[in-house]
This record gives C-alpha cells, sequence and structure tokens, in this order.
C-alpha cells in the first residue's frame, strides 16, 4: 500500500524567527547586531522558499 502524501502544507516561519534571533546573537558578538539581524532574516528567508519549493513539488 503506498501512502498519499500529507495535505497538510510544511511551514517555514520558525526557520525565519530562528535565523534572525540567532543572527542577532552572532551579530552581536561581532559588534554588529543590526546586520546580524539582515543576515539572520535572509538566510531565514532562503530556507522558508526552499521549505516552500520543496513541499509544492513534493505534492
Amino acid at each position: 500500500m503506498t501512502q498519499k502524501p500529507s495535505s497538510t502544507p510544511l511551514a517555514g516561519g520558525a526557520a525565519i524567527a530562528l535565523c534572525a534571533i540567532l543572527g542577532v546573537v552572532i551579530g552581536a558578538v561581532a559588534g554588529q547586531p543590526s546586520m546580524g539581524f539582515l543576515g539572520g532574516v535572509g538566510l531565514g528567508v532562503a530556507i522558508a522558499v526552499a521549505t516552500w519549493l520543496w513541499d509544492k513539488r513534493r505534492r
């Protein structure tokens, strides 16, 4: 019996939030929390888009 993929879409919002927080922490250590935040949000958005594309292809 083959299993049908879940109809619940995957979410990438947690990746954005976690990367933003980690970016601020790493940026604060380096003396640039704003740059860390922007870099973290950028990375989080990239992960969220990749998750969305992977989920879209999976369906």
